[in-house]
């Protein structure tokens, strides 16, 4: 299962690419309103991205945020690596028993899975699709 703060990373970038060929920075508040990710945690959440080279800040009453690098260059899995949990604290341990043993060679096996398509899977297509559906349609 994809944690919120991973989950929250992906709508922010995603916001981000679609609005990446803007002028002005888009806001913390723009962003949350949008997709209703509470502010500190976006914030939180933001500082990381910002650490890992994929996000500038922009200070200023126009400030905010802007995407640095190309959304075809990231993957959700790279998303997911770069804000989820990353070290062996994440990993819950192994008892003896035959039951156990089995869920935690399920859970591994569901893991490698969810790793593979989420390698496959650019922000870029997130963002064309998502910006597609967000289109308005007229009816007439």
């Amino acid at each position: 299962m994809i944690s919120a703060r991973v989950h929250y990373a992906a709508l922010a970038l995603t916001e981000l690419a679609i609005r990446q060929s803007g002028k002005s920075p888009v806001t913390i508040r723009e962003i949350t309103a949008r997709h209703g990710i509470p502010g500190p945690f976006l914030v939180q959440i933001l500082r990381t991205l910002r650490s890992v080279g994929w996000v500038q800040s922009v200070r200023g009453s126009q400030g905010g945020y802007r995407l640095l690098v190309e959304p075809s260059e990231i993957t959700l899995l790279e998303i997911a690596e770069a804000v989820g949990c990353q070290d062996s604290s994440c990993q819950t341990e192994t008892t003896e028993t035959r039951a156990d043993q089995l869920l935690h060679e399920f859970w591994s096996q569901a893991a490698e899975a969810s790793r593979a398509l989420l390698a496959q899977t650019s922000l870029a297509e997130i963002a064309a699709d998502a910006s597609q559906g967000d289109e308005v349609m007229f009816y007439i």
